[in-house]
């Protein structure tokens, strides 16, 4: 019985040793699944043998959004509804981080042309050009929907130039809202000054 116990052992011994390498290899020693190792891909500008063309680049299905660019949210990100009538209030939030933003934006790219007070005599204006900006105290422009200036602001109008590139949608919005501020600070009563601070007012 002891005999027969040794030879099983000195067997799987042997068995052991045998699956040793005697030399380095990259390939591991037990591979139970090689399929995806080998499996079938298309390399960039590579050929390929399935399309007519032979082109393995293939233009994306029609139709086809990348993950995260879904622009579902028509109201924010084209001022209108989905009647296509303009969006009349301002979808986003007003908080004093957006009324500084759109205050920082305004200046950078709408001041040059209708001024820091937004009304239409900006810098441009010193050199006799043809058509004179726009003021935002009319009442034309007051009146007028949130969402009607952010279609303006994105796809510009007579001789003002598209600025969808330079200005994202967020910030756009943030220029509406301190549009707006500047509009009611150049046509203020004195029923939109809280009680207290009235008497701080001069005559």
């Amino acid at each position: 019985m002891k005999m027969i116990q040794l030879l099983i052992a000195l067997s799987l011994t042997a068995l052991v040793l045998s699956g040793c390498r005697g030399r380095t290899s990259e390939k591991p020693p037990i591979h139970l699944n090689p399929n995806m190792d080998t499996q079938e891909k298309y390399k960039p500008q590579s050929r390929s043998r399935f399309f007519k063309d032979e082109a393995t680049m293939r233009m994306p299905v029609e139709g086809t959004v990348a993950r995260g660019l879904l622009k579902a949210d028509l109201p924010f990100y084209t001022g209108r509804n989905t009647d296509s009538s303009f969006v009349n209030t301002n979808p986003v939030a007003l908080t004093e981080q957006v009324m500084n933003r759109g205050q920082e934006r305004f200046n950078i790219y709408c001041a040059p042309c209708h001024s820091r007070l937004g009304d239409g005599k900006g810098i441009i204006t010193q050199y006799q050009y043809p058509i004179p900006p726009t003021s935002f105290h009319q009442d034309r422009i007051r009146s007028m929907p949130d969402g009607e200036i952010f279609e303006i602001i994105s796809q510009g109008i007579r001789n003002m130039p598209s600025y969808r590139h330079q200005i994202p949608v967020a910030d756009r919005w943030a220029i509406i809202h301190y549009v707006r501020a500047l509009q009611r600070s150049q046509h203020a009563v004195l029923s939109d000054i809280p009680k207290n601070q009235r008497d701080r007012i001069r005559p």
